[in-house]
């Protein structure tokens, strides 16, 4: 499902009404006739409808909102914050529709409290996606005055996205209108999707306004939500002959003292991911314990002892020998010498691999980034990681993921898993795909280790690094999902984690 920032939209809609002949006055009719009726469904029975219009063309919408209310006998009425002289051209045209209709506008200077109550509808009409400051002024008390009116029980009906929220972004950029429900048109938004975007717009319905599909082919695609169906493609039924070498073999590098339960949580995503055989390398001391309960696994012990150096090369690659593709990074121990080993291990061994947690770490401390020339590689960062993989901070990370990952995706030639509420992934060539399923009962330790075993044994069973990165961050959050209906957020463990990756499966007859 496309995804569609202010400055594509724009081009969209140029495209259908400049070149494609589509009528700019129908496209508003169209759009306001769908949040007509969405304001329509929210209302109570005897509910009255209060439009909260701007100047440009999400105020035009506005208008017609109020029209096709007011024509279906309603009570509704107008508080334009714009006056009739300085509205577009379009919105001036439907306003003079709205009050040949009877439409009450109430243009009056000082604003006034919203007489709207239990039972009513406020329509944020104010601003619409190009929107790319803070909201001032009279817009900003009409905000205000929009939420008082919901705290007195009226439901609030955004027009687009919420007035004073970034389409790009999902942040808001100073006051901002909390919605409902939005109703969004042609596409979804981005910011509609990116925390903390959902909690501003409520519920969200994207409603066909007519733009022709020719419209949105010219222009390229930037972002992608990926479906259930979408990512169910990704992951082929196994074949009724296929044996365990077909399933993929995957070598599992993590666990150190102090954190052997992090690989037997990249075990655990591992197995339930679908490897046909999984070995763990590790320490002599970690095996026993990270073996634990995971008869399933295999074992390598590394010799010597303390962080992975470059002494280990050899054992390593030896290792790797004869296994499809490398899970490195949870609880490793690390050193000075770790991230210069890793990128050596990736050179030689040439096999697909997925990097977490201190592989990263690692990288990022060597001020190199993570990954070798021409190995495919999927890092699976966390918004702290990302930060130091790339000196910025973390507030820097959060406040463009898709950017962010995109850039570093093409900068890295790697597949980029940006983790965290709407998991962001990006690979060198396509879009970026953000992830809709999870929850916050995943912010609990070992998540990220059960995500990099699953990567791991999805590159292991031969799909391509995005196409694993995909699938298993979807799977990954779906499994999260299934956890916390079961078990409640606050009660969700990593090592529940497993048994629900299960249950995706069987979903998915997989």
């Amino acid at each position: 499902m496309r995804l569609v920032g202010s400055a594509e939209m724009r081009e969209i809609d140029r495209i259908a009404i400049a070149e494609l002949g589509i009528p700019s006055l129908t496209l508003m009719d169209r759009a306001g006739r769908a949040v007509a009726e969405a304001a329509t469904a929210v209302a109570g029975p005897r509910g009255r409808f209060v439009v909260v219009a701007g100047g440009g063309n999400n105020g035009g919408d506005g208008y017609v909102v109020a029209r096709v209310l007011r024509s279906a006998g309603r009570d509704a009425r107008v508080v334009a914050l714009v006056p009739a002289g300085r509205l577009s051209g379009d919105a001036r045209a439907v306003r003079e529709q709205a009050e040949r209709a009877g439409v009450p506008i109430d243009d009056g200077g000082e604003l006034a409290p919203i007489d709207a109550g239990v039972g009513d509808v406020v329509v944020d009409a104010i601003f619409g996606t190009g929107l790319s400051r803070a909201p001032e002024g009279a817009f900003a008390e009409a905000i205000a005055r929009i939420e008082a009116a919901r705290v007195a029980g009226a439901r609030v009906v955004a027009v687009d996205v919420p007035s004073g929220l970034s389409a790009d972004t999902g942040r808001p950029l100073g006051p901002c209108v909390r919605a409902d429900r939005t109703v969004t048109f042609a596409f979804q938004k981005r910011g509609l999707v990116l925390h903390p975007g959902p909690a501003w717009a409520g519920e969200v319905t994207v409603a066909d306004i007519g733009i022709p599909p020719e419209a949105a082919r010219r222009v390229p695609v930037a972002a992608e939500l990926l479906t259930e169906a979408e990512a169910r493609l990704l992951v082929p039924p196994r074949a009724p002959d296929a044996h365990k070498g077909d399933a993929g073999r995957l070598l599992v590098i993590a666990g150190s003292p102090g954190k052997t339960g992090a690989a037997h949580l990249a075990l655990t995503g591992a197995l339930r991911g679908g490897a046909g055989l999984v070995t763990l390398a590790a320490r002599a001391e970690v095996l026993p314990v990270a073996l634990a309960g995971r008869p399933e696994a295999m074992s390598v012990a590394l010799p010597g002892a303390g962080p992975l150096a470059r002494a280990d090369l050899q054992a390593l690659l030896a290792a790797a020998d004869g296994v499809d593709a490398l899970a490195i990074g949870p609880g490793i121990p690390r050193g000075p010498e770790t991230a210069e080993l890793l990128a050596a291990l990736l050179e030689r061994a040439g096999l697909p691999t997925v990097l977490d947690a201190d592989a990263l770490n690692a990288f990022a401390e060597a001020g190199l980034p993570p990954g070798a020339r021409d190995v495919p590689v999927v890092v699976t960062p966390h918004p702290g990681e990302m930060a130091r993989l790339c000196g910025i901070s973390i507030e820097a990370v959060q406040s463009d993921r898709i950017g962010l990952a995109r850039a570093r995706a093409r900068a890295w030639n790697a597949t980029v898993v940006l983790k965290g509420a709407r998991t962001v992934v990006a690979d060198p060539e396509g879009p970026p795909a953000v992830i809709p399923t999870g929850n916050p009962g995943l912010a609990t330790g070992g998540t990220g280790d059960v995500l990099a075993g699953l990567v791991g044994a999805l590159l292991a069973g031969g799909l391509a690094p995005a196409a694993a990165a995909r699938a298993a961050a979807w799977v990954h959050g779906r499994a999260g999902d299934l956890a916390a209906a079961r078990l409640g957020q606050r009660g969700l463990l990593a090592g529940d984690l497993g048994e629900a990756i299960g249950a995706v499966w069987a979903e998915w007859r997989r």
